[in-house]
């Protein structure tokens, strides 16, 4: 059985004393069901209209982007005092933001004290650019070349700060209101900081929150979840959100993957298999996604590459072939380009589509696998100068599955 983690509730008693005042509850975190129980047990909305307030209030935090009770101005300023006494609209803290060269951006947010997430908008993937969150702050995974797995697990986060990741990235691309017609974001994938599916509740009501036509209206086609392989929670993942699935694979046999990703110990490659081919919906239009990270001379050959076509034979696939780039203290080693194009050369004769990863946000260590809280390690200013190359994955850009 697995052990999902959820501290981030602290009582007030114990971390501010008794008398400390009741923290605010984040509208921003709630789906529009659990804002309107919220207004009617707050006793700030008489129950007979707390459905219709919970509508514009929805619209004004999620359409227009508002931090403010007093911005909703058409909502009673009687009840926009009261909703203030109970309730917060507020982001949190960005406590830096990068642009890379080509377009990319990364911001290190602090949630509260001591809990940073990073989050990466990449343009000119998915439709427009799409937007990499993250579920948790640090990892239990321990994936071996993934950087972010270096970091204990602090705890996970709320659905109120997946969704701040999302609007902390539409202030800064000046995204709202949610419909205007050129926007910049189109697409979400959860493949930053953390396991979703060791966070599946709050994952799934920050995509209700984030695909909700009256909000931010970003399609569940368009939202993708990677996991690392938590078979348990595959279908409640499918039957809950109907997003779009990503699996974190890179090998095609148990030995290689049980040091790759150690989750595989307890979740094997074919109990895996069998779990992706029930995943609810999956069809050649809704497309499962295997990322492969490619490290020379582990799991990169000719032969690996045929094991990996007979393994997802069947399956409604693409691979995203994912270039290494090397973090300090990594053992491994990125294949050469020769080897990478005759991987994805078997794949693409086989009727897959292989995309190969164009290396995005060099400049600013925005890579996946390599996102990290500056807290936990060293502060950004110090990482910049380690000058490491790093790689943010695009999308296939076909419907981009939302990836």
């Amino acid at each position: 059985m697995s052990v999902t983690l959820d501290l981030s509730r602290v009582s007030a008693s114990s971390a501010q004393g008794a008398d400390a005042p009741k923290p605010l509850i984040n509208l921003s975190g709630l789906t529009r069901p659990q804002m309107i129980a919220a207004l009617t047990e707050s006793g700030v909305v008489e129950h007979g209209k707390a459905k219709m307030r919970a509508t514009q209030i929805f619209r004004w935090i999620h359409h227009r982007g508002v931090t403010d009770f007093a911005q909703m101005t058409d909502v009673a300023k009687e009840t926009r005092a009261r909703l203030a006494d109970s309730f917060t609209v507020s982001r949190p803290e960005v406590i830096e933001r990068q642009v890379s060269k080509d377009g990319t951006r990364k911001w290190l947010i602090r949630m509260a004290p001591g809990i940073e997430v990073e989050t990466v908008y990449i343009p000119s993937v998915g439709r427009v650019g799409a937007l990499c969150v993250s579920s948790q702050v640090g990892c239990t995974l321990n994936c071996s070349f993934c950087h972010t797995g270096t970091q204990a697990l602090v705890r996970n986060l709320t659905a109120a700060e997946i969704v701040a990741q999302v609007q902390v990235a539409k202030d800064d691309l000046n995204e709202w209101p949610s419909d205007k017609e050129d926007r910049l974001l189109s697409n979400i994938v959860f493949m930053g900081m953390g396991e979703p599916l060791y966070n599946l509740g709050q994952v799934a009501d920050a995509i209700e929150i984030i695909s909700d036509n009256e909000g931010i209206g970003i399609s569940r086609r368009r939202i993708t979840v990677s996991t690392s392989g938590v078979v348990p929670q595959l279908q409640k993942l499918g039957e809950t959100t109907q997003a779009m699935l990503a699996i974190s694979l890179h090998a095609t046999n148990d030995p290689l993957r049980d040091v790759l990703v150690p989750l595989n110990k307890k979740y094997p490659i074919q109990e895996l298999m069998d779990g992706i081919r029930a995943y609810p919906g999956l069809s050649n239009a809704r497309r499962v996604t295997f990322e492969y990270v490619m490290l020379k001379g582990v799991n990169d050959s000719p032969d690996e590459a045929r094991a990996l076509v007979k393994l997802i034979k069947g399956i409604p696939a693409k691979i995203n072939l994912i270039p290494f780039n090397p973090w300090p203290g990594t053992d491994y080693q990125c294949s050469d380009w020769a080897a990478i194009e005759a991987f994805a050369a078997i794949l693409n004769k086989a009727g897959y589509s292989s995309p190969i990863r164009t290396p995005r946000g060099r400049d600013i260590l925005a890579a996946c696998g390599q996102l990290k809280s500056e807290s936990e390690k060293v502060r950004a200013s110090a990482l910049r100068k380690l000058s490491v190359a790093a790689m943010v994955g695009g999308l296939d850009d076909e419907d981009e599955a939302a990836a």
